[in-house]
């Protein structure tokens, strides 16, 4: 079978070590979304008719990282390992074993653009609007993190590219590279679509509206060729977990782009 399709290498999660400090391909990425947001957002804030400053845009950026660091661990253990919580409540601070959320970071996402929204004396869509298209590159990054780290692979598959993974677990069957379409759709798709969209003046609320939309409806697609969490399987046979918490996103998604539409149509 390994002669029929491509055999993932085994790569070192660690990139290199100082002493005691090992920087990780998956703390990488983070930090270099992290680096690509600033980026673009400090572009954005010099734009004619911006009214954000580079100050307000590096605290909006500092607490909203804190927001996906603390909202995604707190998300991935209360979303997906809820019974080792209630075995061992201290497994919430055990992050070197690994576990993040991105449902949990989004909520810790929005609770810092509350926050900043009442410092800065901006409206929330104001801060929403101006933070979803920075988002889907740490997003991309992050997939692509999963894929060096050969994790969270997809389903069982014989289709031409599919990818056997060198983590036993995986069973050392071909299995859809599950990652890499949701670099492709939650990275680069999502991106474009939300720098083209937010390049014109929208009704408050669309921007993030179609982050919302479109991030939950390629989640919810890839859902079907990923392998559910082995603990969880699929819900009621029907539904991953992954499915059930995107859903709320796409309803929310589409009715502020609804909401939206008019203004839309005008400009």
């Amino acid at each position: 079978m390994a002669d029929e399709f491509m055999v993932l290498a085994k790569i070192d999660p660690v990139i290199f070590s100082i002493g005691p400090l090992s920087i990780r391909w998956y703390g990488m990425m983070y930090l270099l979304g992290f680096a690509a947001a600033m980026l673009l957002a400090n572009y954005r804030a010099q734009k004619p008719g911006s009214v954000w400053t580079k100050e307000q845009v590096g605290d909006l950026l500092f607490y909203g990282f804190l927001g996906v660091i603390l909202g995604g661990r707190i998300g991935y253990v209360l979303f997906y390992h809820f019974d080792l919580f209630l075995d061992n409540p201290l497994y919430l601070f055990r992050i070197w074993e690994g576990g993040m959320s991105f449902h949990g970071g989004l909520l810790g996402v929005i609770a810092a653009m509350f926050w900043r929204a009442r410092k800065e004396q901006k409206t929330f869509w104001q801060v929403a609007d101006f933070v979803a298209p920075l988002i889907p590159i740490g997003l991309g990054l992050g997939r692509l993190g999963n894929f060096i780290n050969s994790e969270l692979w997809g389903r069982q598959s014989d289709v031409a590219w599919a990818i056997i993974f060198p983590d036993p677990a995986s069973g050392g069957v071909p299995r859809h590279p599950s990652q890499l379409y949701q670099f492709a759709l939650e990275g680069v798709v999502l991106f474009t679509l939300l720098w083209w969209f937010s390049s014109k003046t929208r009704k408050p609320g669309a921007v993030a509206g179609l982050f919302l939309l479109g991030y939950g409806s390629f989640r919810f697609l890839v859902e079907y060729v990923r392998e559910p969490d082995a603990h969880l399987g699929v819900l009621m046979n029907m539904i991953t977990m992954g499915q059930l918490l995107s859903l709320p996103m796409i309803i929310y998604g589409a009715y502020l782009m609804l909401r939206a539409a008019p203004a839309a149509a005008k400009s």
